[in-house]
């Protein structure tokens, strides 16, 4: 190999050679897509397992603060099941199906950029074009504060595409529960409409609707919450994940009588990135659930003014988190928590395990 000055100089600096800067360029590009795969099909997985769950969390959490239609979340599926069939836990599931594959996508793919990018800034210059090496930057391990920063700006991005993906979820899976007939005790005796017909026929009814009426801000309505808990969620959600794999590591070693920077995720077995991941999932609905239901009360306004009769003006996010204090008191913000923990446990551990086991065959 015959080596010119700017070859050698390269190589002495840790300059990259055109030919690696085009290497590296590929290697972004084609890492990058991997990454938007492995996250769509583990949000599609986890979505799956958990959307009848998520019906019976939306519903508990957009009744009327002034009238219960539910008893609790086992009265929720009772009910769901008697008037809608099994169908009536997966109503609206195409939208978040969707969601939950750009979701995922959008938070692996930018957790995993922001991660690259702290490693540039924190990596010496002569050795930065080594980090398109995957075994070298492997290598290198971020702190827990660093990848709970990767996982907040990951939750930041996601919630601008989960807004409205999660307006249309809600709406819909809400209206059916105002149609329920007089002789539910539950309903019995309430200010309620239940002759009403749902005003949706699906996500595309959902969008056409809330764009006549209020235009492409409508889809946005309830982004603060859903901000405030991705962004505090991603970083708990990560973060999580991250602390339950790095202990399993450490006792893998401790067991083997090795060094613990010996042992790498790909070392861990599907059941421990499951477990990680189900402690995740349980840890970011437990944490972020109030910004939840704030959410959820935002987004289904307009269904539960047209089911009681009463028009009021629309509330911003501080107005309902204040309403729903009044009302109900803290526990009120946590309505519907118990089922959504119990259904982030095996998504989440799905999701993780589902992405880890692909990133560590295909990538």
């Amino acid at each position: 190999m015959e080596f010119t000055q700017e070859t050698t100089s390269a190589i002495t600096l840790g300059v990259p050679t055109q030919e690696e800067k085009l290497s590296q360029s590929y290697s972004k590009i084609d890492q990058g897509i991997k990454n938007v795969i492995f996250g769509s099909t583990a949000g599609m997985t986890g979505k799956l397992v958990e959307y009848p769950f998520d019906t019976v969390k939306t519903r508990l959490q957009a009744q009327p603060l002034d009238h219960k239609i539910f008893k609790g979340p086992l009265d929720c599926f009772k009910q769901t099941m008697s008037h809608e069939g099994l169908w009536g836990l997966y109503r609206g599931m195409s939208s978040p199906m969707v969601g939950a594959m750009l979701e995922n996508a959008m938070l692996f793919l930018v957790y995993h950029h922001i991660q690259m990018v702290i490693k540039e800034y924190t990596t010496p210059a002569y050795k930065r074009h080594l980090l398109y090496n995957k075994n070298f930057a492997d290598e290198i391990s971020l702190d827990m504060g660093q990848l709970c920063i990767a996982g907040a700006l990951s939750g930041a991005f996601a919630s601008f595409v989960l807004t409205p993906v999660e307006l249309i979820k809600c709406k819909l899976q809400v209206q059916e529960t105002f149609t329920y007939n007089n002789n539910s005790s539950v309903v019995k005796g309430s200010n309620i409409s239940t002759t009403s017909t749902p005003i949706y026929t699906g996500p595309l009814s959902v969008i056409k609707y809330t764009l006549k009426q209020h235009g492409i801000t409508g889809l946005f309505r309830g982004h603060t919450g859903t901000f405030i808990r991705e962004t505090g969620g991603g970083a708990i959600w990560f973060g999580t994940y991250e602390f339950v794999s790095k202990w399993f590591m450490n006792q893998r070693a401790k067991m083997m009588g090795i060094d613990k920077n010996s042992i790498k995720k790909t070392d861990l077995s599907p059941m421990r990135l499951m477990a990680a991941g189900a402690c995740a999932g349980m840890a970011y609905n437990l944490l972020v659930f109030p910004a939840d239901s704030v959410k959820s009360l935002m987004q289904t306004e307009e269904e539960m003014m047209q089911a009681t009769g009463k028009m009021v003006n629309k509330r911003g996010f501080i107005t309902i988190a204040k309403d729903l204090y009044r009302a109900d008191g803290i526990p009120g913000f946590y309505r519907g928590c118990g089922i959504t923990v119990a259904r982030a446990a095996p998504s989440s551990a799905i999701i993780f395990m589902t992405y880890e086991l692909l990133r560590q065959r295909f990538l």
